[in-house]
């Protein structure tokens, strides 16, 4: 597996951006809310506009796939970084899967879950052998392919995280 993500935003100073300077900072975005709104205020204190105010997210790193608006708030940004953290692209994908919902990806993937698998067929295959004693003379005529194409249906529903890395979910 890959390091662990740090999600960060690069928030800007709008009144720099409107008179045509870049003026921003990066900002991990899993520290405490309080630290990250601290890390607002100063950098915009150090704007080349004086009594700058205003801001906006102009960029955003390390959120496996997430994406969020110019002006996201503090709050959404932050538990977006912290379920990353914890879940990596695995969560996000799950996430996009479910509508974008934090909350209904961390239920899918602590009461879901049903494992990794090269393919939805050796999903079936396996979830067919653990249930049933299958006949040898039969083994061969079982469509694994098309038994994966129906739970698929309205059974389960996978993520893909790359090559021969599939992740099921049960759907309900």
């Amino acid at each position: 597996m890959g390091a662990k993500p740090e999600p960060k935003i690069y928030v800007a100073c709008l009144a720099a951006y409107n008179n045509g300077y870049l003026h921003g900072r990066w900002i991990d975005a899993a520290q405490d809310v309080e630290v990250i709104n601290a890390e607002i205020r100063n950098m915009l204190a150090a704007s080349p506009i004086p009594n700058a105010e205003e801001w906006a997210i102009h960029d955003y790193d390390d959120f496996a796939g997430m994406s969020f608006t110019e002006y996201a708030s503090v709050e959404t940004v932050h538990e977006a970084a912290l379920f990353i953290e914890e879940h990596g692209k695995l969560g996000a994908l799950v996430a996009e899967h479910l509508g974008g919902t934090l909350e209904e990806a961390a239920n899918a993937l602590e009461n879901q879950y049903a494992g990794e698998y090269k393919s939805l067929a050796d999903f079936a295959e396996e979830l067919t052998e653990q249930g049933t004693e299958i006949p040898s003379s039969l083994k061969y005529y079982i469509d694994y392919e098309r038994m994966a194409r129906d739970m698929a249906i309205s059974d389960v529903f996978t993520v893909e995280l790359g090559f021969e890395e599939i992740h099921v979910f049960w759907s309900h």
